[in-house]
């Protein structure tokens, strides 16, 4: 079985030489997503995280998956500060259906305004 490559137009162009999503077999892979572009682009970081989700629920569903199929994901973060805020709003958006999760802290993401990106893979229905 081949990857499909995904480009979500709602998400914008991609900028450079990647897919917003590949799926495989039964298994959805998505490239960071950040609020660059958004209007939360200059927010804090739970906000960010927000709009973050919210991309990652609508690409889902454009890949006919959801959040709740979400397997892991893994943050980057640029402020151990940020943590709390980031915590608290993957907490209100997972419910019960917990990804398993990593987090690593990075110096800077491409644009000093953005305090996180967020890479998610999910399971999805055999086609």
């Amino acid at each position: 079985m081949l990857p499909v490559r995904q480009n979500i137009e709602q998400l914008g162009p991609v900028a450079g030489p990647y897919s917003h999503a590949v799926i495989h077999g039964n298994t959805l892979y998505t490239s960071g997503l950040t609020a660059f572009g958004s209007n939360s682009q200059f927010e804090d970081a739970g906000v960010q995280t927000q709009t973050i989700l919210d991309q990652l629920s609508f690409l889902a569903e454009s890949c006919k998956t959801s959040l709740q199929h979400l397997i892991k994901v893994t943050i980057f973060a640029v402020d151990p500060a940020d943590i709390p805020e980031i915590r608290a709003a993957l907490i209100n958006r997972y419910g019960e259906n917990v990804p398993a999760s990593s987090l690593v802290f990075v110096k800077e993401l491409f644009s000093p305004d953005l305090r996180l990106e967020i890479e998610a893979v999910f399971a999805v229905q055999p086609t």
